[in-house]
């Protein structure tokens, strides 16, 4: 029977009191240890702990700038801003953020789109940014989001200014628009100056001018609890705002203009020839820029964007036209400047012209031919033979270089960045391009402003305005008043041509009208308040074969003729000089005729405006 074992209470004494002893050792060595750390970060890590501290309790928010505002030449809005709600995310806050975003979207509807842009500004933002994933929310949707707000963790409602647009499509080809900033926009803006700013412009004034309008932002130190809130504001340093633009556009004769296309595609420049002042620029169709502020939808702008009307595009300044009979005032000059014809010159027109050794017949617009014509006549009747005898006479190159002084074939330098320089053909322009030389046949149809020569309404209404002003080069602008580090390049030199030379060609544009036998006399002619010297134009679209006659109702919508109209008025002091565009259409003319009675009637009868100036009586009217 084995033997009973006794506890040995002097071995198990021995055990528990080493335990307690290494127990007390190591628990010794965690309070050095700790109080190693608290002296670390305490005393030897005080500054730097001390301003994560603070950090973490105060925010430095960004406080954006207010855009600068455009307005018409008589005070009216063209580009405002007016408060809208936003629904935010602050991501350091806002825990799995596809989550938050799938349960707002149970709230409000968030689109694809959205989506897709709110990822895009999340990899540009600051920490503790609020980075906007829906704009304009209306009550309904606030409300929502405010009694659901304790699920959704980061998310805010916050209150901005967003740019809006009251005249909507009237003006969007020229003020433009804002729209979100994107990936390429990103990697070359200052980011410090877009700190909480979302937008920048797109096209038009607003582009251009987009260090003026966008003003310098501002911040804040905040004070936040724990959750985040902003408790107080400890400091403020204000934003600036941006610089507000006043322009010479006119909204009323806007307005016209648009009213006088009656629906139809074209484009209308007007322009002040004292000051340059561009007084309307019309391109239709057109577009709502307001649709692009906060972002536009791939439906619509799809919509938009392969419209076969392409109301996205900006005929006044991008559309490239053959100027047609229009230049014939400008060609007129340059042969007589450079003493190929005079006023008693004279050929005559049996209705065509070859040149020699040629069978080809280039006809006149008149099939039968016009008679005996000179200088005068070839311009009121808009006689092509005429021209078309003369074109050896001038040569290409003479031709290019008189007509390159009213600003043909080079961008006018205005004051809204998208334009295009058009085209003024030469010999040493066709070597370069082509490779070919230049044929005699070729100067004859330059002459009359068809084969490579086009132009953009801009540049017709630039030239109206030298022939208006006999000669002095003003150039064309929508601002008022001239802005630091923002000039429009200033190509541009005054003409030199006799008076007898410009009295010629002024009255000869004036019979275009006056006239009975005048092209736009039937149209505009009777029943005048004032003097007009005008021209003319029709170009091409598809070629005629040779022998045949231009009938409309034979062609398709888009290869029917356009109709041309340049004017200035009144002769003895022009205060409007116009170019209007009717695509594949007739009518130019009136378009023009229905501007100029709008502008210069209440001007040229005061009683009209009940004694006040235009000026005043319309700033009285946007005033009510």
């Amino acid at each position: 029977m084995p033997a009973n074992t006794l506890k040995d209470h002097k071995a198990e004494q021995r055990i528990v009191g080493t335990r307690v002893w290494l127990s007390l050792f190591f628990m010794v060595v965690l309070v050095f240890v700790l109080i190693a750390r608290l002296f670390y970060l305490q005393v030897l890590r005080y500054d730097e702990m001390s301003t994560q501290s603070e950090e973490n309790r105060v925010l430095l928010q960004t406080i954006p700038p207010v855009r600068g505002l455009i307005y018409d030449t008589h005070g009216k809005l063209l580009a405002m801003n007016r408060s809208s709600r936003s629904l935010t995310i602050v991501r350091e806050r806002a825990g799995d953020l596809d989550q938050l975003i799938e349960n707002i979207s149970t709230l409000v509807p968030v689109t694809d789109n959205e989506r897709r842009r709110f990822d895009q500004r999340l990899r540009r933002r600051r920490p503790y940014e609020p980075i906007p994933l829906k704009f304009n929310l209306n009550d309904e949707q606030i409300a929502t989001i405010a009694v659901n707000q304790f699920r959704l963790p980061g998310v805010e409602i916050d209150a901005d200014l967003v740019r809006y647009y009251p005249e909507g499509c009237i003006f969007s080809h020229s003020v433009g628009y804002v729209g979100r900033i994107n990936d390429r926009e990103l990697r070359t803006l200052d980011p410090a100056l877009y700190s909480g700013t979302h937008v920048t412009g797109k096209i038009g004034l607003e582009k251009y001018y987009e260090s003026i309008l966008l003003g310098k932002p501002g911040y804040q130190e905040v004070e936040t609890n724990a959750r985040g809130r902003v408790l107080r504001v400890l400091n403020q340093v204000p934003s600036e705002p941006g610089k507000d633009l006043e322009l010479y556009l006119d909204t009323e004769l806007q307005k016209v203009a648009i009213e006088a296309l009656d629906g139809r595609r074209g484009a209308i420049v007007a322009m002040d020839p004292k000051t340059g002042g561009v007084l309307a620029m019309v391109s239709n169709p057109s577009f709502d820029p307001n649709l692009f502020v906060t972002g536009i939808d791939y439906e619509t702008f799809n919509g938009l964007n392969k419209n076969i009307e392409r109301p996205l595009y900006n005929r006044a300044t991008l559309g490239e036209y053959p100027p047609a009979s229009t230049i014939k005032p400008v060609v007129g000059l340059a042969l007589l400047a450079n003493g190929i014809v005079d006023k008693n010159t004279r050929i005559y027109d049996q209705g065509w012209f070859q040149l020699p050794g040629s069978e080809h017949r280039f006809r006149n617009w008149k099939r039968r031919g016009d008679g005996w014509v000179n200088l005068p006549k070839a311009i009121f009747r808009s006689n092509d033979t005429f021209f078309y005898n003369q074109a050896g006479k001038l040569g290409i190159d003479r031709m290019h270089d008189f007509l390159s002084q009213f600003g043909l074939g080079r961008r006018t330098g205005i004051d809204i960045g998208e334009e295009r320089p058009g085209l003024l053909p030469s010999r040493e322009w066709k070597r370069g391009v082509y490779g070919q030389p230049w044929y005699p046949g070729e100067t004859v149809i330059a002459i009359i402003g068809q084969g490579y020569n086009l132009a953009t309404p801009l540049q017709l209404a630039e030239f109206t305005t030298i022939l208006a002003n006999r000669g002095k080069h003003v150039q064309p602008r929508l601002v008022k008043e001239d802005m630091p580090d923002i000039q429009s390049p200033d190509w541009g030199h005054d003409v030199d041509v006799s008076d007898e030379d410009w009295d010629l060609i002024i009255d000869s544009m004036e019979d275009v009208i006056k006239n009975p036998r005048g092209t736009a006399h039937w149209r505009i002619g009777r029943d005048l308040k004032y003097r007009i010297a005008g021209k003319t134009g029709t170009a091409q679209v598809v070629s005629i074969p040779q022998g045949e006659e231009y009938d409309a109702e034979q062609l398709k919508e888009f290869e029917r003729d356009h109709s041309l109209f340049v004017a200035f008025a009144p002769i003895e002091d022009p205060q409007i000089a116009i170019s209007v565009i009717v695509e594949n259409d007739k009518g130019a003319a009136n378009v023009a005729k229905t501007i100029m009675d709008h502008y210069l009637l209440p001007r040229l009868n005061p009683s009209l405006t009940n004694g006040l100036s235009v000026d005043e009586a319309l700033k009285a009217k946007v005033r009510n």
